[in-house]
C-alpha cells in the first residue's frame, strides 16, 4: 500500500518544482488547489507545509493575488547555516543537541504564555493517544515550534531537522505513548522545568533507537 505524502516530503516536492519550472523570487506560485492536484496530496497537508513555507519566510501570500515566492536574498543567515552543517562531518551530535536546544526553548515560550499552553491542540493530542489514532512525531514537535512564534528558531528547526536524518518521521509507536503525555500534561499545566525534561527523555529515547537500528544519520 502507498503511504501517503507526509509535510516534508511536500515541502520538498514544492521546493523541487520551484527549481523545475525556474521560479523567480516576486514570481506567483501555483494556488492551493493546483498544488494540491498535481502533486495528488491532501489539501490540509498542503496547506500545513505552505504555512510553515510562509513562517520560515520562504514564500509570501497576498491578500487578493496569490502566493509568491520570496526573495532568497533575505535569508542569508539560512544559507550561512546550511553551508556550515553540510562541511563539518563531526557534527552529527551538536546537530542532534542544538536541534534539542530549540525544541525546548519554544516548550519555554509556550509555558509562559496562558494562550499557547491553554490551547484545545494539546487535548486533541491526548485523545489520538488514548483512541490509538496514529500521527507522525513530526505533527507535534512541529506544532510546538510553530506554535513559540520565534521565525528565526524555525528557520534554524526546520534545517536541523533534515540534518538530523529526520527523527520525526516516523509514526508515535506504543512504548512513546507514555513518554508524550507526560509533555502534554506540563505543557497544560505550564509546568515549564517538567515539560522541558519530559521532552528531552523522549528525545534521547528516539535517539537510541535510532543507533540500536543503526540509523545515526
Amino acid at each position: 500500500m502507498k503511504q501517503p505524502k507526509r509535510y516534508l516530503d511536500i515541502v520538498r516536492d514544492i521546493r523541487d518544482m520551484i527549481r523545475r519550472e525556474k521560479i523567480r523570487p516576486g514570481d506567483r506560485i501555483p494556488s492551493e488547489r493546483e498544488l494540491a492536484e498535481t502533486m495528488q496530496v491532501g489539501r490540509s497537508t498542503l496547506r500545513e507545509a505552505l504555512r510553515s513555507l510562509e513562517l520560515l519566510g520562504l514564500i509570501e501570500t497576498r491578500r487578493g493575488e496569490g502566493t509568491f515566492l520570496a526573495d532568497h536574498r533575505n535569508h542569508q543567515l539560512v544559507e550561512v547555516l546550511s553551508t556550515f552543517i553540510l562541511q563539518d562531518n563531526q557534527s552529527q551530535k551538536d546537530v542532534w543537541e542544538t536541534r534539542l536546544m530549540h525544541e525546548a526553548a519554544a516548550i519555554r515560550l509556550i509555558c509562559q504564555n496562558d494562550s499557547l499552553s491553554g490551547l484545545l491542540v494539546w487535548d486533541s493530542f491526548k485523545k489520538r493517544l488514548d483512541e490509538d489514532e496514529g500521527f507522525l512525531r513530526e505533527d507535534f514537535v512541529r506544532e510546538v515550534m510553530v506554535l513559540s512564534g520565534n521565525r528565526l528558531s524555525l528557520k534554524i528547526w526546520f534545517l536541523l531537522q533534515q540534518y538530523s536524518g529526520n527523527p520525526y518521521a516516523e509514526t508515535v509507536s506504543e512504548p512513546e505513548k507514555e513518554l508524550i503525555l507526560p509533555i502534554l500534561n506540563a505543557l497544560e499545566q505550564r509546568d515549564t522545568e517538567s515539560a522541558v525534561q519530559s521532552f528531552k527523555i523522549w528525545s534521547g529515547w528516539i535517539q537510541k533507537r535510532r543507533m540500536q537500528n543503526g540509523d545515526d544519520s
